[in-house]
Formats: C-alpha cells, sequence, structure tokens
C-alpha cells in the first residue's frame, strides 16, 4: 500500500472519531498534502521487541516514539496511531486507537512521546503501521509513517497457577487414578494368590474340639446348695446378696420308703 493511501485512511478514521472536529478542512487538504516538514521519527518497543515485535493479546504494547526536528519553527506532534494490515495484500485488518498529544517540539529539539494499543486477535503475523499527525506553526498538517514493519500477534503465557489449568490438572488426575484403580482391579489383583478363608478360624476351632481350655477363675461362678457353695464353670460371677437366703437352698428331696405297703383285711 502507498504511503499517501495509508495517511489518507488514517485521516479519514480521525475524521469519522471527530478527532478533527475544528480542523475538518485543513485535514482535508492534509490527505493529499506530502511530508515536506524536516522532522525524524523512530519508533521502539522496548516491552515487546524480543526475536521481533511480539503483540501479546490482553496485554498493552507500549511503543516509544522519538521526534527530532530540524525546522527553524516548532512543530506540534497532533496525534499518534495505526492500523494493522495483512503482509501479502495490503488489506487493513485491525483499526488502532488513536491518541492526541498537542506536544511541542522545539527547533532543532526532539521529545520522546508514548503510544499504547492492545491486540485480541488470533495469533498471526501482520504489518504494522504507526502513523504520526503534525502541525506546524502555519497551522498546517502532515502524516508522517513512524513505523512499518511486520509483527507477530501472540497469545498470552499461561501460569500454572491459573484456576483453569488446576481445575484441569484436577480433572486429568482423578481420570488417571480412576484408569489405574480400574486396571489394578481387573488384571493386577488376578496374578496374586488369594488367601482362604477361615485359615485360623478353622484351626481355632480344631484345636477346641480336641483339646480342653482352663477356665479362668474369674469366670467361675459360685452356687449355693445344701451342702454349702459349689464352685461351676461357664459364666462370671455375680453378687448374691440381694437374692433371698430360702431361695437358694436346694429343696430337700422326700424320702420313699421301699416295699409293698400292706394292705388291711377287713373282718
Amino acid at each position: 500500500m502507498r504511503f499517501a493511501q495509508l495517511a489518507s485512511s488514517f485521516l479519514l478514521s480521525l475524521l469519522a472519531s471527530n478527532a478533527f472536529a475544528d480542523d475538518s478542512a485543513k485535514a482535508e487538504e492534509a490527505v493529499e498534502e506530502q511530508p515536506t516538514l524536516d522532522v525524524a521519527i523512530s519508533a521502539s518497543f522496548p516491552d515487546a521487541e524480543v526475536f521481533g515485535v511480539k503483540l501479546v493479546n490482553g496485554h498493552p504494547t507500549r511503543a516509544i516514539l522519538d521526534f527530532k526536528n530540524q525546522e527553524e519553527n516548532p512543530v506540534y506532534v497532533q496525534y499518534i496511531g495505526g492500523a494493522l494490515f495483512q503482509p501479502e495484500t495490503d488489506v487493513a485488518v485491525r483499526n488502532l486507537s488513536v491518541s492526541k498529544y498537542n506536544v511541542a517540539v522545539g527547533s532543532q529539539g526532539s521529545v520522546s512521546l508514548t503510544y499504547s494499543f492492545q491486540t485480541e486477535m488470533h495469533p498471526v503475523d501482520l504489518r504494522l503501521s504507526l502513523i504520526a499527525v503534525i502541525r506546524d506553526s502555519n497551522e498546517s498538517f502532515y502524516t508522517f509513517q513512524a513505523y512499518n514493519e511486520t509483527v507477530s500477534v501472540v497469545e498470552a503465557p499461561t501460569s500454572i497457577f491459573d484456576p483453569q489449568i488446576l481445575f484441569l490438572y484436577f480433572v486429568l488426575a482423578s481420570l488417571f487414578a480412576g484408569t489405574c484403580y480400574f486396571i489394578y482391579n481387573t488384571w493386577i489383583t488376578t496374578l496374586f494368590p488369594q488367601q482362604k478363608k477361615g485359615g485360623k478360624g478353622g484351626q481355632r476351632a480344631k484345636t477346641s474340639s480336641h483339646g480342653t481350655k482352663a477356665v479362668d477363675p474369674t469366670d467361675q461362678i459360685a452356687v449355693t446348695g445344701a451342702d454349702g457353695p459349689a464352685v461351676t464353670s461357664g459364666a462370671k460371677a455375680y453378687d448374691e446378696s440381694w437374692i433371698p437366703a430360702q431361695h437358694l437352698q436346694r429343696p430337700e428331696a422326700r424320702r420313699v420308703k421301699s416295699g409293698t405297703p400292706k394292705t388291711k383285711n377287713r373282718s
């Protein structure tokens, strides 16, 4: 794209945004006017100029524009703006924001201005064009191309402490743990011999059936009979103080005479 077309597009965008509301007639004349002022402009990107200029989505890109006035009279930097173009076809992809400055640059003097803009695009390589509008002491406007190079639009680097990344890690870890558990229960457990159920219980039952087990003295209970207290096993001792004495004594067995009873003869 020729510079005149780029400057015309830029100034028309200023007119559309009412940036030249008070100087619309002079701005229209500046569209066809070529830069004749002896002003040198250079641009740098201190925060994004690493292995080429990178425009990080969602983060402001800061450009430093240095103006050096070689004229005998002061000039004024009015506006700085720009646009992104396709490198092959010169088709405008995105118009950038326009910043108003109105900063004077004295004769044989210089000044540095900061221009910031932000992008939200798919990662792609585009051509960045920055345009500066300068006004001289005669109230005439001139357009200068401050930068015209290919840049790269990239995504912002992600942090491991991002909540979305942490949630993704949690979901992936849960899926991995569930898969490992399923594999272990399905295939790994079949490789190990299973223990027989009731092994120790059977031995205990066998031992108790063939042998005798001593009774703990604390498990013996005392039963009071006719001949005195007797000790039996099978349950723990209990308090007998509240039981009446007649209930603790066994009833005596009745004695029955042996032999056939005699029958009396009736006379």
